[in-house]
């Protein structure tokens, strides 16, 4: 009986250890985040800047290889950090319009920089091998495109192989053929968590590897690393945390890469309100990798309950970023008004003058009743001209508020 209390006792203490951890790194972030970014449209020039200085702050603890070259020649390179025998891959920006992992890569960096005589960061560099491609496709990063200057979807290209960039990512992980990785992307801001209606800001899966979506050993041990990620994410975001669909995709790395032996997780940043530079989203992967890391080192997250992840609620769409509730819509010809609620979604756009600006888009009519909105406006009993405010044009948000304000 002691026996069993103090395997219990030191299994809690090493999980609020690592809870500690996590919340250091969370209320501790500004100290440590790379502040050099000037955008999350960063380019590949940028990158390299950056990863530049990063060395020199990192000495010997990091090395840099150029792994290959995208379709027009820009480098795609490969960091190492650790001597660890558990090898960990991450690979961010495979779609060129995805940096807010990319963001966070560098703030891990810097973190590790900054803290490379501390306990946690010598025993992520003594248990693991940290192998990050940090920009997948710069050609679609220097357009700010989800696609390859080839105009092919990468992550529909593991079998083919048809795309220089496809081809690099699966020679990496064919040479390490590492244990864990991690296939970082960006979700549509307006994604929900199941029936909750509450924004979903980080998606996660644990990709099927068939179409029968069994359960293998290697899919198992990411669950247990996507449940680790979940009690994380937990302590800052509770509630709006989903599942992505794991629908097995045959042409898809993070499916096929499962499938060939690495327990992969996804990491969807998805929105949050007021976040459309996704700053604090940034925050949070830059938080939860180093967790894991730790977790991984460790060995705790093989401790998980797979539950913690398989009862996430999963990703839904029943978001819009504004909507105007009970309007009366009035018409300049025989047809009678009628009360919709109108949906408004903020899009960015590139104005004649190269610069990108938000503008409003209405993209829903009628009753909205069972969406959720990062901003709820009641215009109950009072009139807005339908004009203004037709299917799929682009609005002036602050002047339709104007007119509600003027007619209460």
């Amino acid at each position: 009986m002691k026996t069993v209390l103090l395997f219990f006792t030191l299994a809690m203490t090493t999980q609020l250890a690592d809870s500690q951890f996590s919340k250091t790194l969370f209320d501790s972030y500004n100290s440590y985040k790379f502040n050099d970014i000037s955008s999350r449209r960063m380019k590949h020039a940028e990158l390299m800047k950056h990863l530049e200085t990063l060395t020199t702050y990192l000495g010997d603890l990091m090395s840099i290889e150029q792994a290959g070259t995208s379709t027009e020649g820009r480098s795609i390179n490969l960091l190492t950090l650790g001597k660890g025998t558990t090898k960990v891959f991450l690979w961010s920006q495979m779609h060129g319009d995805e940096p807010t992992a990319t963001m966070a890569l560098l703030d891990i960096l810097n973190y590790i920089s900054l803290n490379k005589n501390s306990a946690e960061v010598k025993k992520i560099l003594s248990e693991t091998t940290l192998l990050i491609i940090p920009m997948l496709n710069p050609d679609g990063a220097e357009r700010f495109q989800r696609r390859t200057s080839q105009g092919i979807d990468m992550n529909r290209d593991a079998l083919r192989l048809q795309t220089s960039e496809a081809r690099i990512l699966k020679s990496i992980r064919d040479k390490y053929n590492p244990e864990i990785g991690f296939n970082l992307h960006d979700q549509d801001p307006r994604f929900t968590v199941g029936e909750t209606g509450k924004v979903s800001t980080i998606a996660l899966l644990a990709p099927a590897y068939n179409v029968e979506k069994t359960d293998n050993a290697v899919r198992t041990r990411a669950k247990r690393i996507a449940s680790e990620l979940t009690l994380v994410l937990n302590q800052f975001v509770n509630g709006h945390i989903a599942k992505y669909d794991d629908t097995f995709e045959p042409r898809a790395f993070g499916d096929n890469i499962q499938k060939w032996g690495t327990s992969v997780v996804l990491i969807e940043s998805g929105g949050w309100k007021d976040d459309p530079e996704k700053i604090f989203i940034r925050k949070l992967n830059c938080v939860v990798l180093l967790s894991a890391f730790h977790s991984i080192a460790t060995g705790e997250y093989g401790k998980r309950n797979i539950a913690e992840y398989d009862n996430i609620p999963l990703n839904t769409k029943n978001l819009f970023d504004i909507i105007i509730e009970k309007a009366t819509l009035t018409f300049n010809d025989h047809r009678p008004s009628i009360v919709a609620d109108i949906a408004i979604n903020m899009e960015e756009i590139r104005d004649s003058t190269g610069t990108m600006k938000r503008i409003g888009r209405v993209v829903d009519l009628g009753d909205l009743s069972v969406f959720s909105a990062h901003e709820k406006f009641s215009a109950e009993g009072i009139s807005i001209d339908s004009a203004k405010v037709e299917m799929n044009d682009v609005v002036d948000v602050d002047e339709i508020f104007l007119s509600i304000k003027k007619e209460r």
